[in-house]
C-alpha cells in the first residue's frame, strides 16, 4: 500500500510530464482500479504491452523524482510545517504543494 501511495504522490508531482497515453495507462491501473487485461482489451494491444507500459511509466516517476527530489522536498517542507505555531505560516509552506 506504502507503494501505492508514493507512485500516486509521484503522479501529482510529475504527471504532466508523462505523454497523455502514460497518463491514461497509469490512471487507469491506479485511480481506476482496471486489470492489465481490461486495460489491453481497452487500448487493444496485449496484456504484457500493458504491463510493461506501467512498469515504464513508474520507471520514469522515479527517474523525475531522482533528478528534481521535489517529493523529498515536500516532505521536508511539510514536516517543518508541522512544527511552526505560526498559523499563517503554516499554511504558505503547507501550500507549495
Amino acid at each position: 500500500m506504502d507503494k501505492v501511495i508514493y507512485y500516486n504522490d509521484l503522479y501529482d508531482l510529475y504527471g504532466s510530464l508523462l505523454t497523455k497515453r502514460q497518463q491514461e495507462y497509469f490512471q487507469d491501473y491506479y485511480f481506476n482500479n482496471l486489470s492489465f487485461s481490461e486495460m489491453a482489451s481497452n487500448y487493444g494491444v496485449s496484456r504484457n504491452a500493458v504491463f510493461k507500459q506501467v512498469h515504464i511509466v513508474l520507471d520514469k516517476l522515479e527517474e523525475y523524482e531522482s533528478k528534481l527530489g521535489l517529493f523529498n522536498k515536500k516532505k521536508v517542507i511539510l514536516d517543518i510545517s508541522n512544527k511552526i505555531k505560526d498559523d499563517n505560516l503554516k499554511d504558505v509552506l503547507q501550500n507549495l504543494f
